[in-house]
């Protein structure tokens, strides 16, 4: 998917747990920062086309290790070991980015190694995703005036 729609999904999830999150800042921050990262293994996504990346890319291939719930798993202890106010954002946003993928007709491996894949039939770019954004884009849109008019 598109990182509009990754943003958009993730924004949605936000707006639905931000009220029960002690540390709001850190959680908002991580769950964007978070779903950015799946995609840092390919120079052809908006964040994975910087130059300064290329070497991480010579390691990783795209929708391997990194876009794989195992890598998600892993990275979510070393948070909740260290960092325990981080884990939970980024276990939203890499997760909600990893699940949208899943629906994509490239896939993800769910548990790398494993070369099991899971996927469906929406075209990165598509008309579906765009029907997708787009409904998420309202939604979330609906979702802001919500709490903004609950709290006048």
């Amino acid at each position: 998917m598109l990182l509009r729609t990754h943003f958009a999904i993730t924004l949605f999830a936000v707006l639905v747990f931000i009220s029960n999150v002690e540390y709001k800042i850190s959680f908002v921050l991580m769950a964007f920062i978070a779903t950015f990262i799946p995609d840092l293994d390919t120079p052809f996504s908006k964040v994975g086309n910087h130059l300064i990346l290329r070497p991480f890319q010579l390691f990783f291939k795209h929708r391997g290790l990194v876009h794989s719930f195992t890598f998600l798993f892993l990275i979510t202890f070393f948070f909740v070991l260290f960092f325990p106010i981080l884990a939970f954002g980024f276990f939203l946003g890499y997760g909600l980015h990893l699940l949208a993928d899943s629906f994509t007709i490239e896939g993800i491996q769910v548990f790398y190694p494993a070369r099991k894949k899971i996927y469906w039939r929406i075209k990165t770019g598509g008309k579906t995703e765009t029907s997708i954004f787009i409904i998420f884009l309202l939604t979330n849109l609906f979702l802001i005036i919500f709490k903004i008019s609950s709290m006048v």
